[in-house]
């Protein structure tokens, strides 16, 4: 599973760090949106931004005097190839099962 070693999900552990990430996931946002519509401060957000940011989630983009943060593509990508590859152990370990459980009733392996 190494595929996922560069995004760590606790990350979206944080019940207002997933809400930032969800109003993301909707569209861009700078800061100050997001505290108006959060019940925390813009510090805070920005510190929840900075977090997210490290860990790859979220990339930010200047545009005037406002950082406008979005959803990082790449960051979404590692997850989902992380799920992936437990839900392809979870099928192989399945099939194995099943062609084990035939083999010991003697009947055809299944596809």
């Amino acid at each position: 599973m190494s595929a996922f070693r560069d995004v760590d999900l606790a990350i979206l552990g944080d019940p207002m760090r997933k809400a930032i990430f969800e109003r993301l996931a909707r569209r861009p946002c700078s800061v100050g949106e997001l505290a108006q519509e959060l019940p925390i401060t813009r510090q805070a957000v920005s510190q929840h931004l900075q977090v997210l940011k490290q860990g790859g989630l979220v990339v930010v983009s200047p545009q005037g005097t406002r950082r406008i943060y979005r959803i990082n593509p790449e960051g979404l990508e590692a997850i989902q190839a992380y799920f992936q590859q437990i839900w392809d152990n979870a099928l192989a370990a399945f099939q194995k099962a099943a062609e084990a459980a035939a083999d010991d009733f003697g009947q055809e392996k299944p596809l």
